[in-house]
């Protein structure tokens, strides 16, 4: 080892390095969330401390976070936190990591719904909770019910729940799809961030993805096994004008928008990241716009 001693702005610019040559995404940003991550402290932190040297026991525990997220382990796995709409949940590898492009979908449920109406929020494999959560806390007169076919989600929604303060907001049951709210009555949005990538695909995808749990991200032999699904069954769960609003995956646009709109669905639409790939597909319930659904708020065609 090297007598010159490793401080923080050696060992992150070590690290930067190291993860570009491997072509690892965000190598810098990456480097400083794990270093942070070994010395609690924050990014800005790390620049007030740049001359800092770390101690046998940071650097160890440094290099073996370095030679883990090298082997492919998702970032947010390795420090168990990712920002999400501005919040930090709580992950690993029982749930998928949030990704930016779904906050689109939670500004799509929360575009629907006026900031004071007390309306009821389906939110299906809800994995995190990151979605429902969010929209439960965003917008507190409504009420989410989440569910989900993993167990080990719900207890990570369930935890998420309680440390970001929507236990009264956010319930969560475990179950497949729409089976766990089979006695509630409809509700005004159906909100899903599904598996949607073909089973095909799976072993193209990046190293960190293909960590996530394959049951949150195999959507079938063309990805749209779960989204179907969804489509078939949420007439009979929505309020008449209701909202269902799907996060899809890039190039899926067509296949969807003629799903739904074979399905009866109103005002269907699909909207695009800011990368311009395929990423929402809303529309309303077959039945036409209601002029109240449940609750206080008017989801009306003009809200959204």
């Amino acid at each position: 080892m090297s007598e010159q001693p490793w401080t923080v702005r050696r060992v992150l610019g070590w690290t930067t390095q190291h993860f570009e040559k491997l072509g690892i995404d965000s190598p810098r940003l990456t480097a400083e969330l794990l270093l942070g991550h070994v010395l609690h402290a924050s990014r800005v932190r790390l620049y007030t401390d740049l001359d800092r040297p770390l101690e046998a026991t940071e650097l160890a525990g440094y290099r073996g976070l370095i030679a883990r997220r090298a082997s492919g382990e998702p970032t947010s796995y390795l420090t168990g936190t990712r920002e999400f709409y501005g919040r930090p949940f709580a992950v690993d590898a029982r749930v998928l990591v949030p990704r930016p492009e779904t906050e689109l979908l939670v500004e799509a449920v929360l575009q629907a719904v006026p900031r004071d109406a007390a309306v009821r929020v389906l939110d299906l494999c809800t994995g995190s909770g990151c979605v429902g959560i969010t929209v439960a806390l965003e917008r507190p007169s409504v009420r989410v019910l989440a569910t989900d076919t993993s167990a080990g989600a719900v207890e990570v929604a369930r935890a998420n729940a309680a440390a970001l303060g929507a236990v009264d907001r956010f319930e969560v049951r475990l179950g497949d799809l729409f089976a766990p709210v089979a006695d509630e009555a409809p509700f005004d949005v159906v909100v899903a961030n599904p598996p949607y990538v073909a089973r095909g695909d799976l072993p193209t995808l990046p190293a960190e993805v293909c960590r996530e749990p394959p049951l949150a991200l195999d959507g079938g032999p063309d990805g749209l096994d779960v989204v179907r699904r969804i489509a078939a069954a949420a007439p009979r769960r929505l309020v008449p004008g209701g909202l269902l609003a799907l996060e899809i995956g890039e190039g899926q646009g067509p296949a969807v928008q003629s799903l739904l709109e074979a399905g009866g669905y109103g005002s269907v639409r699909i909207e695009r990241d800011l990368a311009r790939h395929d990423r929402l597909a809303l529309g309303t319930h077959p039945r036409g716009l209601a002029a109240t659904p449940s609750g206080d708020g008017a989801l009306g065609p003009d809200s959204h």
